[in-house]
This record gives structure tokens, C-alpha cells and sequence, in this order.
């Protein structure tokens, strides 16, 4: 990768002469570049506008030169690269200009860092695929705004807003648009690939919401150059729940007693043993279900997150998509009925595994892995409880999702989510799949209490399969009915 003059593609080589002679040119970039910048504590000379705009530019290209080598002196796996990054930000603090600080620690702000592993504004995954579009050779100027992409994408805006706020909506009529608008049309091999890729980075970035990732080290979000207060830590540190002391909590959850949650985590295991009791006895009517089902339908609706809760701020990524101001509604507000998309009528197994298959070769295969393996993972457990069967409470999971999204299946009982699913635990879950970016540390502490932090990325990987296979049940059965 190239920098100006600078290059740190040596820094990758497995050859430690070559990384040494990349370093010492990164260094000696660092020290020209310092120089025409004026220490911290001095007091600003006046000069001309074009002497400050230069001034601005220099210090700019310089910080995000310090932000790489902090990144570098944090994660890279090569020793001698981390020692001499920290001893180049080292010298530049020695010269009194002011040098960037990690904003926070590990990559999760909610997992404490020993245990961790644009459409929804999410900055990480838009920060890794800029970088990655320009690594393959990507044309900046698309990065400017989807007006700058060729019609062809700038075609997808419509489809992608609806897929990810309120993908009930889209018709085949959406369908015929895109395949039929003369030079700038879409195959429908091609329109199957566009969604499954929508969909999946959809779903990523619920997942890079709910786990609470981090931005990298060197992208905007993930550094400062404010100088720590005096207790040593930021303020931006605190509020990214990095106290230094891993078992500090904010909000109710810090408040509940062990014993407490240790009664939650025994309620719950007693719930589900009722409920096998209660299958095992009897199987209500099919009436009974179908109302069971609206009345849960009805009640996701006015499950929704504080208004004042802060989610973590992300660098503003509005030029990336269009109508910013469109986002998720329930729907079945505002006097707005859409009818129940019911399975056994189009189900992933049956129609829509298929099609994408026929049209997107082994893809169809490989979605469906990964669909099976979120839903039947388990390792027995539940909290401090082993040898568990969790199918009951990770099928609760998945069909609250669906039926979030107004997906019914015919050969479930809807009143065993009330049963299973608290109100804190649906706060999470419609939070991170209708609406991840307003997902928060509270609400991450506030469910499932006792549970460790793997059960809860646990339910992550749920949540965000779930939602994937929702958004692709609407898109491919308005692709389906557009075919017929």
C-alpha cells in the first residue's frame, strides 16, 4: 500500500531486513513530516490562509500516519514491527506534538478484551470494504457517494433501503424494474448474487452491532488525540464500558445480585421443562396457533429501546447510500396491513434453497450450511447448567425474529416466546435486527445475566441467520412470483 511517498507493504514481509528498511523510510517520513508542524504547547504564528491550509493538510496526513503505527504497535503480529512503531510515536511525542491514544481496549465494547474472540450506518464494515476496495484497485471516486457508482449499482439503492428496513414490502414489480431497464439491466443470475450479498452484510452488521466491535485502531472512531484526564482514563474510555475493572456494570443490570440472576437462569430452565410437559399432554388447534402467532406479531411491535440510551458514535457513513432518512417501521403501524407470509406457502427449503441454487451454482449449498449450522449449534449449556437441550429456546429465538418480520410457521406454538423470550431479551433482539445501531451496553448486560459472554455471541449468530434468511424469504419470493 502506498502513502504518498510512503510504502508499508515491507511491513508484511516474512524477511525482517526488508520490514527493518520499511520502517526506518516510515520513520524518516514521520520526521519529515513533523517538521512542519508546530509543537502542541506553542502558541500559533500568524500566517497566511494558504500557510494554515497547508499547515491543516500536513498535520492531517501526519495523523493518520501516527493512527497506522499506533494500529501497527498494538496488532501486528510481528514483534519488531510493534517495538519500533511504539518507539516512532515514542520520538514524535518527544518533539511535543501530540500523539493518538487506542479509544478503548480489545475489539468489543461490551466483552472484556480476555474474553473476546451502510445500510445501517455501520462504520467497521464500511471502513474494511473502502480498504479492501482500494487494495483490489476499486475507483476512488465511487467512495464519494452512491451517484458516483455506475447506474447500474446506483439501480440497487432502491432495493437494498427496503431489504434492510422493511423487506415485507418489496413486490415483483421492484424485481421487474432492475431486470428491465434497458442498458443498465440486471440478469437474473446476477440480481440473485446482489442479494445474498445485501443480505449477508445486512446481517453483519447486526453482528458487528450486538457484539459491540470496535472500529480497528487506525480508523476513524477507533483513536484520539485528546489527552487522558487525570484519573488516566478518557471520558470516550468510560463510556465504551473500559473502566479497567472488567465486572463494572452501568444501568440495572450492574444492580441485580448474583442470586438473583442465578434464580432467572433456574425460572427459565423450569419454563422449558413445563413446556415439553405441555407438548408432550396436548397440542392446541390450529386456530389457537394461527392467533397465538398475530397476537405475537402484535405485541413485537411495541417492544422498542429508550430513546435516551447512547449507542456508540460512528463516523457519519450518509455518503455511501441514498434517502437517509428511511429506516425500520413496524408493519402493521399507521394503519398499514400486510399479510402473513406463512412458510408452508414459501419456505428456504423448499423454494427459495432451490432457486438461488439453479441461478447462483453452489451458493444455495453453502447458505444453507451456514443457516443449519447457526440454528443447531450448542454446546449443552445454559449458564452454569450442563447437559441441556436448548432446541426449545433457540427455535423461541428464530421464530420471534420471523415473526418480527411477519413469517409464520404453521407447526408452531407462538405462546412459548412469552413463555421463554423476557422483555429485556426482545429489547435486544429487535434492537440488533431491526435496528443495530442503536444496540447499547445496557442492553447487552441487561439479558441473560448469568449466561457467558460465548452464549451470548451465541445468540448473536442466531440472530443475525434469522434475519438474513427473512430478508432473502421476501426477495426471492418477489424474484419467484416475477418468474411465474
Amino acid at each position: 500500500m502506498e502513502e504518498g511517498e510512503v510504502r508499508w507493504d515491507g511491513l508484511c514481509s516474512r524477511d525482517a531486513s526488508t520490514r527493518d528498511a520499511a520502517l526506518e523510510n516510515i520513520r524518516q517520513a514521520v520526521l519529515r513530516r513533523t517538521a512542519h508542524i508546530s509543537p502542541v504547547k506553542e502558541d500559533p504564528s500568524p500566517e497566511s490562509s494558504e500557510g494554515r491550509l497547508a499547515s491543516a493538510t500536513a498535520l492531517e496526513r501526519l495523523n493518520e500516519m501516527l493512527a497506522r503505527l499506533l494500529m501497527l504497535s498494538k496488532r501486528c503480529p510481528f514483534r519488531d514491527v510493534r517495538e519500533k512503531s511504539a518507539s516512532v510515536l515514542s520520538s514524535v511525542q518527544e518533539l511535543g506534538i501530540r500523539i493518538p491514544r487506542p479509544l478503548g481496549h480489545g475489539p468489543s465494547r461490551f466483552i472484556p478484551e480476555k474474553e473476546a474472540a451502510a445500510r445501517h450506518q455501520c462504520s467497521y464494515l464500511v471502513n474494511l470494504h473502502v480498504n479492501d476496495f482500494l487494495h483490489v484497485g476499486g475507483d476512488p471516486k465511487w467512495l464519494n457517494g452512491l451517484e458516483n457508482a455506475p447506474h447500474k449499482l446506483q439501480n440497487l439503492g432502491e432495493l437494498n433501503k427496503i431489504l434492510a428496513h422493511r423487506p415485507w414490502l418489496i413486490t415483483k414489480e421492484h424485481i421487474e424494474q432492475l431486470l428491465k431497464t434497458e442498458e443498465h439491466s440486471w440478469s437474473l443470475a446476477e440480481l440473485i448474487h446482489a442479494v445474498v450479498l445485501l443480505t449477508h452484510y445486512h446481517s453483519l452488521a447486526s453482528f458487528t452491532f450486538g457484539c459491540g466491535i470496535s472500529p480497528e485502531i487506525h480508523c476513524e472512531g477507533g483513536h484520539t488525540f485528546k489527552l487522558p484526564s487525570v484519573s488516566n482514563y478518557c471520558i470516550c474510555d468510560i463510556t465504551n464500558g473500559n473502566h479497567g475493572v472488567d465486572e463494572t456494570h452501568d444501568g440495572p443490570a450492574g444492580s441485580i445480585s448474583t442470586t438473583e440472576s442465578f434464580c432467572e437462569v433456574e425460572a427459565l430452565m423450569e419454563k422449558m421443562k413445563k413446556l415439553q410437559e405441555c407438548r408432550d399432554e396436548e397440542e392446541a388447534s390450529q386456530e389457537e396457533m394461527a392467533t397465538r402467532f398475530e397476537r405475537e406479531k402484535r405485541e413485537s411491535m411495541f417492544v422498542c429501546c429508550s430513546e435516551d440510551e447512547e449507542s456508540a458514535p460512528t463516523r457519519d457513513v450518509s455518503r455511501h447510500f441514498e434517502d437517509t432518512s428511511y429506516g425500520y417501521k413496524d408493519f402493521s403501524r399507521h394503519g398499514m396491513h400486510v399479510p402473513t407470509f406463512r412458510v408452508q406457502d414459501y419456505s428456504w427449503e423448499d423454494h427459495g434453497y432451490s432457486l438461488v441454487n439453479r441461478l447462483y451454482p453452489d451458493v444455495g449449498q453453502l447458505i444453507d450450511e451456514k443457516f443449519h449450522i447457526a440454528y443447531d449449534l450448542t454446546y449443552n449449556t445454559m449458564a452454569m447448567h450442563k447437559d441441556v437441550d436448548t432446541s426449545m429456546l433457540r427455535r423461541a429465538i428464530w421464530n420471534y425474529i420471523h415473526c418480527m418480520f411477519g413469517i409464520r410457521y404453521d407447526d408452531y406454538d407462538y405462546g412459548e416466546i412469552n413463555q421463554l423470550l423476557d422483555r429485556s431479551f426482545k429489547v435486544y433482539i429487535k434492537t440488533v435486527v431491526c435496528t443495530p445501531e442503536k444496540t447499547t451496553k445496557r442492553m447487552y448486560d441487561s439479558f441473560w445475566r448469568q449466561f457467558k459472554h460465548s452464549e451470548k455471541v451465541h445468540v448473536n449468530l442466531l440472530l443475525i441467520e434469522a434475519r438474513m434468511q427473512a430478508e432473502l424469504l421476501y426477495a426471492l419470493r418477489a424474484i419467484t412470483h416475477y418468474m411465474t
